[in-house]
């Protein structure tokens, strides 16, 4: 009997680390999710169907984050994309005591003095939907094609480093992969490393 209830408790640990770890392969089916946002409006995955969408998962205390916010360059991507039609949203799966955790009111005043351009700011404090896509690091990018496929995940751009110095010199992974696709050509790089801090499960 000691042995039954020990695998079935080996069995549940595997399976939460299955869960953990799980990952999205390219060009399948991006899973479906509705989250709170800072709004205080539900917004799903699946309202966007039809339209490329960006998950940004983001950390505004992460100093990679602030790489890409201080200088401007991840409002820079929102502004020219959402205006094309993108849905772009950004998220935040930090937990409660935990670094980047802020109530909605708080996130949203940090979220305007950052000119923060997304659809929407999302909070996944529980880390359920970071989890389901497999999110590591703040930021950590995907892209959703207009049929609900994954077209690219991994970091913004090709220098991982937190210095805002190095934008001008990277290659923007979120701009190729958004114009080639847009444009009706194929992603050259699907999936690329991230870099930044671990998300903050």
């Amino acid at each position: 009997m000691r042995s039954y209830a020990r695998m079935a408790v080996i069995l549940l640990v595997v399976g939460l680390a299955l869960i953990v770890l799980a990952e999205i392969s390219p060009d399948t089916a991006a899973p479906d999710f509705t989250l709170q946002g800072m709004d205080g409006a539900s917004h799903s995955l699946s309202a966007g169907r039809g339209k490329y969408v960006v998950l940004e998962w983001f950390n505004y205390d992460c100093p990679f984050v602030r790489k890409h916010y201080g200088g401007g360059n991840m409002q820079a991507l929102q502004k020219k994309y959402t205006a094309a039609g993108v849905i772009w949203f950004s998220i935040c799966s930090s937990a409660p005591g935990k670094q980047g955790h802020y109530p909605a009111d708080k996130l949203a005043e940090l979220a305007k003095q950052r000119d923060v351009a997304s659809t929407a700011v999302l909070l996944d404090p529980d880390g359920r939907v970071g989890r389901l896509y497999g999110a590591k690091t703040t930021p950590h990018i995907f892209i959703i094609d207009p049929d609900g496929k994954l077209i690219y995940q991994g970091a913004v751009d090709s220098v991982p480093s937190a210095d805002p110095a190095d934008i001008a010199g990277a290659v923007n992974y979120v701009r190729a992969a958004l114009d080639a696709a847009m444009a009706g050509q194929p992603v050259e790089k699907k999936v690329t490393a991230p870099y930044g801090c671990s998300v903050k499960y």
